[in-house]
């Protein structure tokens, strides 16, 4: 065990050697490319797959099965990309909030293959607020979500700015598109 006297010194001897080799210019430059650098690494591309057991409920052997007929489950091909809890399951339905609620003025966009038709449409994901989440429902699919190059187009994000209540209660999927 060191004592406190012994720390000292080397503490002290550290801190003089540090002194006379390097000016203060340089230590200041030094830590600017360390903010800087810290800055940029939000910018990097982020790889967004995840493995099978977190999406079992809405995968099947083949990968990605959609229907068309339950809107309240995770696997409804318009939730293919829904990163949080599904409206229709909390009181509002696929395109409107639940009694409560407001809708946020922002959104996410992925794309969805309907099976019925099997065309792609655009799902602009919204999220409801005001109220605390909704407890049933949760889903976090990626399969149609792009590589996230730009955050502010990201899932992962509450979408609640702006809206009148910042709390998070659940995510409807209008079609804005079609693909």
């Amino acid at each position: 065990m060191i004592s406190n006297k012994r720390f000292d010194n080397l503490v002290e001897a550290f801190t003089r050697r540090v002194a006379q080799r390097t000016s203060r210019r340089s230590l200041l430059a030094k830590f600017g490319v360390a903010v800087a650098g810290s800055m940029l690494l939000p910018l990097l591309p982020v790889d967004r797959r995840v493995g099978g057991s977190a999406k079992a409920n809405a995968m099947g052997r083949d990968g990605w099965l959609p229907q068309a007929l339950n809107d309240d489950q995770c696997n409804y091909w318009r939730t293919c990309a829904l990163d949080g809890q599904i409206c229709s399951c909390c009181g509002g339905g696929v395109t409107t909030c639940p009694p409560g609620t407001t809708l946020s003025p922002s959104s996410w966009v992925a794309s969805c293959v309907n099976p019925e038709d099997n065309k792609s449409y655009l799902i602009a994901y919204r999220d409801c607020c005001g109220k605390s989440i909704c407890p049933r429902c949760g889903c976090y699919n990626t399969e149609g979500v792009l590589p996230m190059y730009r955050p502010e187009y990201s899932s992962d994000i509450i979408w609640c700015y702006g809206a009148q209540g910042s709390t998070y209660h659940c995510t409807i999927q209008p079609i804005v598109g079609e693909g």
